[in-house]
């Protein structure tokens, strides 16, 4: 076996590692299967995560270590052209295999999307009127969380979740499998649009910006273990740019508001967006790495905004990291977003290891924000004055 297919190898392990311990987080008055056999095995897998959280924590940091590890291997292997497209496509491809199915170990969030959409196929009300809690008695409410609010997305994401909602007939596992699937599944196109992109605007780098998204261990746990829809909106968003560049100004812009209908925040890249207007209609080339970046600041703003709205959570960053991905070489993106990615994986160390239920959990979740934002800025500008420096001489 040569060193690079031991540690291809190496890495399907770390992934299937952090698919069995996403079943340590399986909430207690959860059932997923009444199987004595899978009872038996949950019971013990809950046991780690709920009553040994020391050792949950140790389990924990070992994988995201590892997958981090392997990350920055791949990221390496890509710059100097070790990394073969067919062996690309392959580990994307086993990796959405093998975590599709995990448990959304660290967030609640997909439970509120399932109910949010059963409100209106299975309830036949309206979700901007009516909140889960309204709903007294449905087994759902059991193991949720942010059952007082209100639907608080947009149209678009109720337009591809009461599908699903519908098609599941509400049972839970299956209807559960299904979002996973197509969460999963808006992952993958985003991978393959940030590859296609790359390809069109940045051909050298295209393997390396793919590597940057599709690998980060900080993308995997929200787009394939905790799936949130933020991917759908990314996909969407990163489709409208796609199809701009195809020359497809109609389709784009409708991509583009179908994806700001999912959850508002890629409204980030309209000014980009009219900004190559302005520059097509004059017939000048679009600077797209200039746009990118501008698109990236806004991005960060709405990070931003969410974050003073309620509280900063990781999966807010996977819209600028989508973005980043299409210039991941420019160390003003590739140094904050390594460091952005660590310092997130660190609050999940956290979550597992205290619950967000502990007194002094928000304390220290906001020690390590501001830890990780201090950091990001301070390395990135040491590496610029670097840069400037060796510039001069």
């Amino acid at each position: 076996m040569t060193k690079l297919r031991l540690l291809f190898s190496s890495y399907i392990l770390a992934v299937l590692a952090l698919f069995f311990y996403s079943f340590t987080q399986v909430d207690l008055n959860l059932t997923l299967s009444t199987s004595s056999i899978y009872q038996t095995l949950q019971k013990q897998f809950q046991y780690i995560g709920f009553f040994q959280r020391p050792l949950s924590a140790l389990i924990f940091s070992i994988i995201v270590f590892l997958l981090f590890l392997f990350y920055l291997s791949f990221l390496y292997l890509s710059k100097k052209n070790k990394l073969k497209i067919i062996t690309l496509r392959n580990l994307i491809f086993i990796t959405f295999a093998i975590l599709v199915f995990s448990y959304n170990a660290f967030s609640y969030d997909l439970f509120n999307y399932i109910f949010d959409a059963k409100i209106l196929t299975h309830y036949s009300q309206n979700p901007y009127f009516y909140r889960p809690i309204d709903f007294e008695g449905d087994p759902m409410l059991n193991f949720m969380r942010w059952t007082h609010r209100f639907y608080p997305y947009g149209p678009s994401w109720l337009i591809i979740t009461a599908p699903l909602s519908f098609i599941g007939f509400n049972l839970f596992l299956p209807t559960f499998f299904l979002f996973k699937l197509t969460i999963g599944a808006t992952y993958l196109g985003s991978v393959y649009l940030i590859y296609k992109i790359s390809e069109m605007l940045f051909p050298k780098s295209r393997i390396f910006n793919t590597v940057f998204f599709a690998f980060n261990p900080l993308v995997l746990i929200e787009g394939l273990v905790s799936a949130h829809n933020d991917f759908p909106l990314v996909f969407f968003g990163l489709l409208s740019v796609f199809l701009y560049l195809k020359k497809q100004r109609i389709l784009s812009f409708v991509s583009l508001f179908f994806s700001i209908g999912v959850k508002y925040s890629t409204v980030a890249i309209l000014p980009g967006f009219f900004l190559a207007l302005i520059y097509d209609k004059f017939k000048k080339t679009v600077p797209w790495d200039k746009i990118i970046v501008l698109s990236i600041i806004f991005s960060l703003l709405t990070v931003a905004l969410a974050s003073l709205r309620t509280t900063f959570q990781p999966w807010y960053l996977i819209l600028p990291l989508s973005l980043g991905a299409l210039i991941s070489k420019k160390y003003y993106i590739f140094l904050p977003s390594i460091i952005a990615t660590v310092f997130c994986l660190l609050i999940y160390t956290v979550y597992v290891f205290m619950t967000d239920y502990a007194k002094a959990y928000p304390g220290i979740i906001s020690n390590i924000e501001i830890a990780g934002l201090i950091s990001a800025v301070t390395f990135t500008f040491i590496y610029f004055l670097k840069v400037r420096l060796l510039a001069k001489h």
